[in-house]
């Protein structure tokens, strides 16, 4: 049949946002700032139905425009890969699910400024009130057959921040004294919440499962990333990039003073060259950032949006126990806000000295180039501004990790062919880091198909690439939480390289132009994202 509905794309996005509304107000989409949503077992499982719905509305679409058909590709690949959760539900195992997107909600309305200070707090004042309902749901959700200790103890570290979160904080960041202790004072009854959640979790029986299986993991990456392969085939490539990247360090690895092949012990010596505390070490990579920016534009490797700007910040508190690398934050993309922010990875208050200095050397002077790349210039700031600018809606809001992370990969490959990379040191660590990624895919797939236990994954972190021991630690411990995400970063960089390469053969246009379409589309699954660049 022919499309009935050019909008069919804008009307589902609606319902989207409508079934969504933290997901809405973090995108910038006004009405839904003062609500956290229904997260009752059947909230759930009325949006899994109403979902499922408009995947078959969706599949039954036919003609229409180019872009049309990009978009409706999109949200069917998006619809896909949520829907495939069903057998695997993550709101009956994590609670995670609950916590994390409370903390999301408070946090970054005030952090992007897209009102008023007092319109602000009425909102997080309003979506205070129901977080002790989010909270509720998710000790009635959790399934101790399903719900793996892994997991609850992951979520368990992140309850433990809210009481100080909550009270302390986002009060904090408003200006106005009278607005901050109204704010304190709605918080109290969502802190008293978190503490219950804690004396909950910590007494949780938890007796599931965190390992998602090959079968589930191979649907995901061929139904939502639209790979072509599942899973076996992912590690053999992963398996054989690494070899590759493995090679090539050992050369670099010589080219430094006193250089030997051992590219390990290089690495380690490279890493005693660190900021000396965690705010010099945000500060070098503010500077680093603005380095960056200069040089993409003077080799016009991109066009930049306008009013765009990368703010380089410490990670919010909420992020410290779970996450230990570096990250970013993008600007609202339904808003005008160009603003991102680049987050260090600052370490949580209880953690000891020598467990800082390790999360500094994991942040070597050497590492700053290739990240402050990743995250800003012309990596996740400059693709995500970039995006925003998008008149398609569904471009702005549903993209994939295979996309985004690995953009930000393949350009850190542009500056080391365009020479931002000044030293053997800095191409070393550059190097390492694709080499990271390429054991991320080894070890994920490892880990989730049942052949690499979380002992064996650690070790295999430390001991075949960079990875302090407890940086390891808490990289194996997301990669148990978010199965099939790790392996985005090199699988996307390596798609991206060939896309470029049939782009470049074709006489399509040049590296700015290639650049500036294929990101510009969006965070598109891989397939989809030749498409435009070939075919649009």
């Amino acid at each position: 049949m022919t499309d009935p509905s050019p909008g069919l794309a804008d009307e589902f996005v609606d319902w989207y946002l409508s079934a969504n509304p933290i997901y809405a107000s973090l995108a910038g989409a006004p009405g839904h700032d003062r609500t956290l949503g229904d997260f009752t077992a059947a909230g759930i499982l009325a949006r899994e139905s109403e979902s499922r719905r408009w995947l078959e509305r969706l599949q039954e679409v036919k003609g229409g425009g180019f872009e049309d058909e990009i978009d409706r590709e999109l949200i069917i690949s998006a619809l896909r890969g949520s829907l495939a959760y069903e057998a695997w539900p993550s709101w009956r195992r994590d609670p995670s699910g609950y916590v994390g997107p409370v903390f999301s909600s408070f946090f970054s309305p005030f952090l992007n400024r897209l009102a008023g200070e007092e319109e602000l707090v009425d909102a997080a004042a309003a979506r205070l009130a129901e977080v002790p309902d989010v909270l509720a749901a998710c000790r009635a959700n959790l399934d101790p057959e399903l719900a793996a200790p892994l997991l609850v103890e992951r979520g368990l570290g992140q309850a433990r921040t809210g009481r100080r979160f909550l009270t302390e904080t986002v009060p904090a960041l408003v200006a106005d004294e009278r607005l901050r202790a109204r704010l304190a004072g709605a918080a109290e009854p969502a802190a008293a919440a978190f503490d219950e959640l804690v004396g909950f979790l910590g007494g949780f029986e938890a007796r599931g499962d965190w390992r998602m299986g090959e079968g589930l993991y191979s649907t995901l990456l061929r139904e939502r990333e639209m790979l072509g392969y599942g899973a076996a085939e992912l590690r053999e490539r992963g398996q054989a990039a690494y070899d590759e990247l493995d090679a090539e360090m050992r050369e670099v690895a010589r080219r430094l003073t006193g250089g030997s092949d051992d590219w390990h012990a290089a690495i380690a010596e490279l890493q005693d060259d660190h900021a000396p505390t965690l705010e010099d070490m945000r500060a070098e990579y503010e500077a680093e950032t603005g380095r960056a920016r200069e040089f993409v534009r003077e080799r016009r490797l991109v066009t930049f949006a306008a009013g765009e700007e990368c703010r380089v910040v410490p990670s919010p508190e909420f992020q410290r126990p779970i996450l230990s690398v570096a990250s970013y934050l993008s600007p609202p993309p339904l808003s005008t806000s160009r603003i991102g922010h680049f987050f260090v990875p600052f370490t949580p208050d209880s953690f000891t000295e020598e467990q800082v200095r390790q999360r500094l050397r994991t942040n070597a002077r050497a590492q700053m180039p290739s990240i402050a790349v990743h995250e800003a210039y012309p990596g996740h700031h400059w693709h995500l501004s970039w995006v925003a600018d998008s008149p398609r809606r569904a471009r702005k809001l549903f993209r994939t990790p295979y996309f985004t992370e690995g953009w930000a990969l393949y350009v850190e490959k542009v500056m080391r062919e365009e020479g931002y990379f000044t030293t053997p040191a800095q191409e070393l660590a550059h190097l390492e880091f694709r080499l990271f990624r390429a054991a991320r895919i080894i070890v994920d797939t490892s880990l989730h198909c049942g052949d690499m236990s979380i002992e064996e994954a650690e070790h295999f972190m430390t001991t075949k690439s960079s990875l302090t021991p407890g940086t390891a630690k808490g990289e194996v411990n997301r990669y148990c939480a978010w199965p099939t995400q790790a392996p985005s970063y090199l699988t996307g960089a390596l798609e991206i390289d060939r896309i470029r390469a049939d782009y470049t053969a074709a006489g399509r246009g040049d590296l700015r132009t290639f650049h500036d379409t294929l990101a510009g589309s969006g965070g598109l699954p891989l397939g989809l994202a030749r498409r435009v660049a070939l075919e649009g």
